[in-house]
Parts: structure tokens; sequence; C-alpha cells
């Protein structure tokens, strides 16, 4: 049965049809609460006093935030998590990526799929089984340490200077199996003729690592960093849980992320949280772009 031709699209205008759902959608969930966000950032604005109650302040959302302790604090813990979770986590998945790549040849898949597990389980159960492997009292890594060295317990969630270590190593415990799969990934697309090559010239694995295999994934390594970056700089979930939504003792694990919704949600100071988040986006627009230049090709090479 035909359609009336007044029904009819024409060829012109039918793929901007097909793909007006996604545009709709990303306009009311995407596009809008980013351009209203850079709005409340030259706001002051309480949302129980409802829209009208904005009033325009320009910069002082800014200067505040730029003057703020805590926000500073968060930053440091921010950056502080990131490096410690994040190079170590590129540092293991590379050797590591290798290891499986040339030691396995019979259930790859299966040890691939166990280093992925962290990275697709839920958040919140993750934290859940932390919080009780670094329970005090009956915690399985106290009770590990007092086998093996016969070290007294640590409160590893109560004291300032022991939460982001535990933090740390959860998200690298998390995130180091993604990256083993992006290098493993990375790793297959490497001829095997050239290490044949650099066998016969007399070249041994670790020459081989160094000389072959590092200079062919840096860019995925290149990948992976900036992901980690960005990442990092967003870590929002593990320590929030861990710490009860409040950054712990001496606001030890709160995360910027974490300060952008107390701002919001606890300070109801919604124009100094977008204004923080802001800044935010400012920092990681700028490691992302210094991290592309540390990976840039160096002017005269091949």
């Amino acid at each position: 049965m035909k359609l009336p031709s007044a029904l009819r699209l024409s060829p012109r205008w039918t793929p901007y049809v097909l793909i007006s759902p996604f545009l709709i959608l990303f306009t009311i969930f995407g596009l809008f609460p980013l351009l209203f966000s850079l709005y409340l950032a030259f706001q002051s604005w309480e949302p129980t006093a409802g829209i009208a109650a904005m009033e325009f302040v320009g910069a002082g959302n800014f200067a505040f935030a730029l003057r703020d302790d805590w926000f500073w604090k968060s930053l440091f813990n921010t950056a502080w998590l990131a490096l410690a979770s994040g190079v170590p986590q590129h540092l293991v998945a590379i050797p590591l990526a290798v290891f499986i790549h040339t030691s396995f040849s019979r259930g790859r898949d299966a040890v691939i799929g166990a280093y992925f597990l962290p990275y697709i389980t839920s958040t919140v159960a993750i934290a859940i089984m932390f919080s009780s492997l670094f329970s005090t009292d009956f915690g399985m890594v106290n009770v590990a340490l007092g086998a093996v060295f016969g070290a007294k317990p640590v409160d590893w969630l109560g004291l300032p200077e022991n939460i982001k270590p535990a933090i740390a190593m959860i998200v690298f415990w998390r995130y180091v199996g993604f990256n083993v799969v992006l290098y493993l990934a990375a790793l297959q697309t490497i001829p095997k003729d050239i290490y044949e090559a650099a066998t016969m010239d007399g070249a041994g694995r670790l020459q081989q690592f160094f000389h072959i295999t590092l200079p062919s994934l840096k860019p995925m390594i290149f990948f992976g960093v900036t992901l980690s970056i960005i990442g990092g700089l967003q870590l929002f979930e593990e320590p929030f849980i861990l710490t009860g939504g409040r950054g712990g003792s001496d606001q030890s694990g709160m995360t910027t992320a974490i300060y952008l919704y107390r701002m919001a949600f606890d300070f109801n100071d919604f124009g100094a949280a977008s204004a923080m988040s802001w800044l935010l986006f400012v920092l990681v627009a700028l490691l992302t772009w210094l991290t592309n230049k540390a990976f840039a090709p160096k002017k005269g090479s091949a």
C-alpha cells in the first residue's frame, strides 16, 4: 500500500528525519545541561528559591573557587589519586599484556576476561567489598598483613594518611584490566615478521620489547594515558562510597568531583559548583593537550 504523496518524505530530508531522535535527545540531555551549567557559572542561585532568584555575579563564582581552600585541597587529592593509581596501571598493564600475548595460546580469552571483570563490575559492589576488606578489625587486608609481616591492624578508612592509598589501590585494581585489553589489542596489530627479523639479527626479548614493542604501542599508550587522565580527574564513585560522601577524615578522600557534588547538593550553591566544574574542564583540556604534545612525533623523525 503506497502512502499518500503528502506523507512521503523527500530524499533530501529523509536522513535528517532518521537522525532526529538522537539529535532531540542529545539536545535535551546533553547540550542543554552543558550550556545551562555554563550559564549558572556566572549566576548566584539557590535552587529552592526558583529560577527567578538567579542573580548575575559575573566572574565572582570563579574568584570564589580560586580562593577556596577546600577546592584546592580537592584538586590535590584528585591529582594524588590520579598519579598513584594511573601511573602503576600502565607500568603493570604493558608488560602483563605482553606476557599474556606471548605465553597464552589456549585459554587466553579466559585470562583476559578475568582481568577485565573488575572493570565491568558495579562500582557500588566493588566499594562495598573493599570496605569489608579494609575493615580495621576483621578485614582480610589486615589479616594478611598480620599473618605475613606481623603488622598491627591498620585503620585504612579512618586515618587521613591511609584513605588515599586505599582508594588508589581500588582504582588500580579496577582499571588495570581495561588497559591490559587495550594493549593486547594493539599487540595483535604488530607484524610477527618484525620480531622474526630481530631474532635473526640476535636481538633478545628485552631489546625487542624496548625497540619494537614499546614504539609500536605508542599510539595506544597515548590513548590509554589520555583516558586515565580524564578518568582520574573525574574520580567520584569509589571515594564517594568509601568515605560516605563526605571525603573521609580531614577531607583526605574528597576529590574535586565529590566537592562539586557537595557544593551543589549539600551547600545549595549551584553557581559555584558550575564554576568549579568548568575550571576542572579547563584543567582536563590542558593536561590532555600537554599529553598530546608529549606523544607527538618529534620534528625530523621518521
